[in-house]
């Protein structure tokens, strides 16, 4: 039997660990998990991608 777990849900998991670890920040975290819906091109992909290019146009100048 093959047991598959989604892209999206794998880095939610490890951004968690991550901060858990205190390895990562909170806001890089978020990012990580984010950019899961991109790579694995769920649904949400256009739009995460919208937000996460509008979170950097906020910060680049």
């Amino acid at each position: 039997m093959a047991v598959t777990i989604s892209l999206t849900v794998l880095l939610a998991v490890i951004a968690i660990l991550l901060v858990k670890a205190r390895r990562t920040s909170l806001g890089t975290a978020v990012i990580v998990w984010l950019s899961g819906f991109t790579v694995a091109s769920t649904g949400l992909a256009d739009p995460v991608n919208t937000a996460l290019a509008a979170i950097v146009g906020l910060f680049h100048h």
